[in-house]
């Protein structure tokens, strides 16, 4: 018996790294699995429909269940037929884990218009326009009397958390993922839908600096490492909703986004004297990246 049995996920960008070890994993937990993957180049460009054929394949051949979907995510009535897939092929629609994506990068300074609408059209409204047709999907359920236990996974990014040089476009989609997962969350509650956030250190092809260690030590930047929690988060009764998780090797990071580190008042209306007097003293350290992957003054344990 697996943790997954009977549910139905969609795996967007599952045709490599962080997609395809999601995919696999909610599969072996008994998830049937539509893998889908634009086949595109890091940057977004061209198309090819074997990278997500390739993984559903790899599922089948364990004795599990899976679709492959060419369709782009970015597009509006791309995600639509997208959802409408899961459900013609396997019944209903449980899951939903947005994580395609590419990288533009470039200094601000100096990044295209395009550059810009490209990273943000395939993050953003990538993220935005599955979501959108599944909880419309989610909601015509449950208004209909089904019961609903439906879970979205984004996909964040330290880069939204604390910036990374030349990567505007990427760090602003990003953070903004983290906004649209809350509201998801708000909204879907009524309908039986829970919206959650994780944020991967992983190495692939979005990210190559990480590279593989020595054979037989524990790889802390392997993609299967993510995984578990996207499994965890996928189960019917899992308690988590409207939460941030920073992910990497065997560390699990709770993340708050919105908290406030001082609160300062003064009579009446602030002056410029008492805001010199009153906040130098009191502003906050900007976030780090590292602060984020080694867990530095979060209150982690390892």
């Amino acid at each position: 018996m697996g943790a997954l049995d009977g549910r139905v996920a969609i795996v967007t960008g599952a045709g490599r790294g962080l997609g395809r070890a999601h995919a696999l994993r909610l599969a072996r937990e008994g998830a049937s699995v539509v893998v889908n993957d634009l086949g595109a180049g890091v940057q977004g460009e061209g198309a090819s429909a074997i990278h997500a054929k390739e993984v559903a394949a790899e599922i089948e051949a364990a004795g599990g269940r899976a679709i492959a979907s060419g369709h782009d995510v970015s597009d509006w009535s791309g995600a639509e037929a997208l959802i409408g897939l899961a459900v013609g092929e396997f019944g209903r629609l449980d899951v939903l884990v947005n994580n395609a994506g590419i990288l533009r990068d470039r200094t601000l300074a100096n990044m295209a218009e395009e550059e810009w609408d490209a990273v943000i059209r395939v993050h953003l409204k990538g993220h935005a326009a599955t979501t959108r047709h599944a909880m419309t999907h989610w909601r015509n359920q449950a208004k209909a009397g089904a019961e609903v236990k439906a879970s979205v996974i984004h996909t964040t990014s330290v880069s939204g958390f604390a910036g990374n040089f030349g990567q505007a476009n990427y760090a602003a989609a990003k953070l903004a993922i983290v906004a649209l997962s809350r509201v998801t969350d708000l909204e879907g509650e009524r309908y039986g839908v829970r919206s959650n956030v994780i944020s991967p250190s992983a190495r692939t092809r979005l990210e190559t600096s990480l590279k593989p260690v020595a054979e037989g030590a524990f790889d802390t930047f392997d993609p299967a490492n993510v995984s578990p929690l996207v499994a965890w988060l996928s189960r019917a009764d899992c308690p988590a909703r409207s939460q941030v998780f920073q992910v990497y090797g065997n560390r699990v990071l709770v993340v708050q986004i919105a908290a406030v580190a001082h609160r300062l008042e003064t009579d009446g209306r602030w002056t410029l004297e008492a805001l010199d007097r009153m906040l130098p003293s009191h502003l906050v350290r900007p976030a780090r990246i590292a602060d984020f992957v080694e867990g530095v003054g979060l209150g982690s344990s390892p």
